[in-house]
C-alpha cells in the first residue's frame, strides 16, 4: 500500500450546495434530467447477450451518457454492463460486485461517482412541474442555508 500523498477519495466530498463553494461553482457540469437523446451507440465488445443489450440501451438514456459520449467512454460503459451481468449470476464472486461498484463510480452512476466527477443532474425543471403539497403552511421554506439563518429571531444579518 502506498504511503503519503493524496488519495482519490481523501478528504470531504465536494458539495455543490455548500455556502462557500461559489468560487468553484463553474467546475461542476450540470447534466439535463431528461438524459441523452438519440440512437444508442453500437456495442463495442464481442457478441452481446440479450441482457447486455437491454442494459446497454437503458444506460445510454441516462444523463451521464452525454459525458461518456464526449470523452469516448463507450468501451468503459460496455465493460460495466458486461461485469454487471456477470455479477448478477448466482454464485458470482464477490470481487465482481466490487468491480461493478468501482466502475459505476468512475462512470458517475452512483452518488459518490457523480460528486467525484463533479456532475449534477438538473432537477429544477422537475421541481417546478411537481404540484405543491397541501399540508404545507402558507410560508415556503427559504432556498439557502444563509436565508434560513437570517430568519432566526435575534440572529445577526
Amino acid at each position: 500500500m502506498p504511503k503519503g500523498g493524496a488519495r482519490t477519495r481523501s478528504g470531504p466530498a465536494p458539495d455543490p450546495t455548500a455556502l462557500r463553494r461559489e468560487r468553484d461553482a463553474g467546475e461542476w457540469t450540470i447534466l439535463p434530467a431528461e438524459g441523452r437523446q438519440g440512437a444508442t451507440p453500437p456495442w463495442p465488445l464481442t457478441s452481446q447477450t440479450d441482457r447486455e443489450g437491454d442494459l446497454w440501451d437503458d444506460l445510454w438514456c441516462k444523463p451521464q451518457a452525454l459525458m461518456w459520449e464526449r470523452y469516448g467512454q463507450d468501451v468503459e460503459a460496455a465493460l460495466y454492463v458486461r461485469r454487471l451481468v456477470e455479477a448478477e449470476a448466482p454464485g458470482s464472486p464477490v470481487v465482481l460486485s466490487t468491480l461493478v461498484r468501482q466502475l459505476s463510480d468512475s462512470l458517475g452512476l452512483s452518488t459518490p461517482g457523480m460528486r467525484a466527477n463533479r456532475w449534477r443532474i438538473d432537477r429544477e425543471a422537475e421541481v417546478e412541474e411537481r404540484p405543491a403539497k397541501s399540508t404545507r403552511t402558507a410560508k415556503a421554506a427559504p432556498n439557502s442555508a444563509r436565508a434560513r439563518l437570517r430568519a432566526v429571531p435575534g440572529g445577526s444579518g
